[in-house]
């Protein structure tokens, strides 16, 4: 039976409820066997993340480590990596050929496709799944993942804990903690 895994990428700068929801909801109405979490280095063709790598990292291994499933994948952060989707994807199929990767990516993604570093060649690399918005269209390109809309994002994050105001709706309880431990967006 071929392994089946989907690829969440992103700052997770904070990693939050509504990411691991996208992962929950991915691994049941897709079947896959795992979700690897791809945390993006400071690729030049958008906005460095706030918090160090280090610490986006130790954020996710506090709320990843308690499913099997769920496996971080650093290879964005070494020296020398592009942050190209096409790039780590390449990587991941030369490194298990026998597995069928998907893309996870949210509507505002999908929607500037286009604008993404060989995206027809991504599309041809793997499935890609969208977490789709209601009475969103896909062009029938990508699978959609259905999912209730969460109102949460990580510079909302950001903003609220460097106002000293309460995270803790947003972000599962260790992370939470680990940002106040930490002073991180202050």
């Amino acid at each position: 039976m071929t392994p089946r895994v989907g690829i969440l990428g992103g700052t997770f700068d904070p990693v939050h409820n509504a990411h691991l929801a996208i992962a929950r909801s991915a691994l049941e109405k897709l079947g896959l066997d795992r979700i690897l979490w791809i945390p993006t280095g400071a690729p030049g063709y958008r906005e460095p993340p706030v918090a160090p790598a280090n610490e986006r990292v130790a954020m996710l291994e506090l709320v990843l480590a308690a499913e099997p499933r769920f496996v971080i994948d650093e290879r964005e952060l070494a020296a020398g990596a592009t942050g190209f989707t096409i790039d780590t994807i390449g990587a991941l199929q030369r490194e298990n050929p026998q597995t069928r990767f998907t893309l996870l990516m949210g509507m505002d993604q999908y929607e500037k496709r286009a604008s993404w570093h060989r995206w027809a060649d991504l599309a041809k690399a793997c499935d890609i799944a969208v977490i789709a918005r209601p009475g969103s269209k896909l062009d029938g390109e990508a699978k959609t993942i259905p999912m209730t809309p969460m109102d949460i994002s990580a510079s909302g994050i950001r903003a609220r804990a460097a106002r000293g105001e309460d995270i803790s709706a947003m972000v599962p309880a260790p992370v939470a903690g680990y940002i106040r431990a930490h002073g991180l967006y202050r």
